[in-house]
């Protein structure tokens, strides 16, 4: 029998993409877990995921309820699209959301940063997408180590034992 030799991972790359809440603390979860695994780990911000690192927004996030296939009412019934363009109904799922989590202790989007950063964590945002958006440094997150491109993203994958995971 052959055996199998895994190489163990040392880096993930993760991609947000997204400013909905499910979309940036899904990224927020896994980086926070890869730190606290010894895993080093990069955090890219691009196009709306931008939201989840600029001072004005970032703990302002929503939920998706327009299109959202997973979203569910109460009683596990799924949740009627045309229901998400009713006024206020986008900001009363969000909140109803936020408050499951505060229930669960999950920390809002500055201090899950604080967390993955103290642990060794880098956070980057796009440049194509910070220029198109016209944000600079100082609309960012004090988080935020640097604004780059995607070739300079790829360059501190390294190669050995890194995987880039999309959100």
């Amino acid at each position: 029998m052959t055996e199998v030799k895994e190489t163990p991972l040392k880096k993930v790359m993760i991609i947000c993409a997204k400013a909905a809440i499910e979309d940036v603390y899904a990224t927020l979860i896994m980086a926070n877990g890869a730190v606290m695994e010894g895993i080093e780990a990069k955090l890219f911000f691009t196009f709306f995921g931008l939201d989840a690192i600029t001072k004005k927004r970032m703990n302002k996030l929503h939920t998706a309820v327009v299109g959202n296939p997973g979203m569910r009412m109460p009683g596990g019934l799924p949740f009627p699209t045309l229901l998400g363009v009713v006024p206020g109904v986008e900001a009363g799922v969000s909140a109803m959301m936020k408050k499951q989590m505060d229930a669960l202790d999950v920390p809002p989007v500055d201090e899950f940063l604080d967390m993955i950063t103290a642990g060794g964590g880098e956070v980057y945002a796009c440049k194509m997408a910070a220029d198109m958006f016209k944000l600079t440094m100082d609309d960012l997150s004090e988080h935020v180590k640097a604004i780059i491109t995607v070739g300079e993203l790829y360059a501190m994958s390294g190669g050995d034992g890194s995987q880039i995971i999309f959100t």
